[in-house]
């Protein structure tokens, strides 16, 4: 029986020296403890963190032996908002959805009631495919949840 290599540590990728496997994954998949994955290339490892942690693209996941795997956000089903960007960020933020913010567009993940809200609202929506990379929280990097705001879910 083989052992898989094991993720204990994330670094962020300016900390990271030398060459990484790479790992794709969405944003949900993003958002893990202890998991078995592969990378992109079939090389399998497990994840085992002391806390839930939010990955974000470019983060190293530190492998036993000395290897890493650098995440990569994968292409997913997202809306593209337009129109009046600061209100309708805060009415997107105020149903505590992820969003990433661009100079001319937001993108949140497709959800048919948030869609008709933000049309509603005067919104222009059109379906994308592509990376997610939304904001982090602001209590500190990575994903709010709920009102719980002195704890973060990002371990760098």
């Amino acid at each position: 029986m083989s052992t898989l290599p094991t993720a204990q540590s994330v670094l962020p990728r300016s900390e990271w020296g030398g060459p990484a496997l790479v790992c794709t994954l969405d944003y949900d998949a993003r958002f893990l403890r202890r998991k078995r994955l592969e990378s992109d290339c079939g090389t399998a490892f497990l994840v085992d963190l002391a806390q839930t942690t939010s990955l974000d693209e470019g983060d190293v996941l530190v492998l036993s032996g000395g290897r890493g795997v650098m995440i990569r956000a994968a292409a997913e089903d997202l809306l593209e908002v337009r129109g009046d960007l600061p209100r309708l960020a805060w009415h997107i933020g105020n149903r505590h959805t992820p969003c990433q913010i661009g100079p001319d567009r937001l993108l949140i993940q497709r959800d048919p009631v948030i869609a008709h809200m933000l049309e509603h609202l005067g919104a222009q929506t059109a379906p994308v495919r592509e990376a997610f990379r939304p904001e982090g929280g602001a209590y500190g990097h990575g994903r709010t949840h709920a009102h719980e705001h002195g704890h973060t879910a990002h371990a760098h």
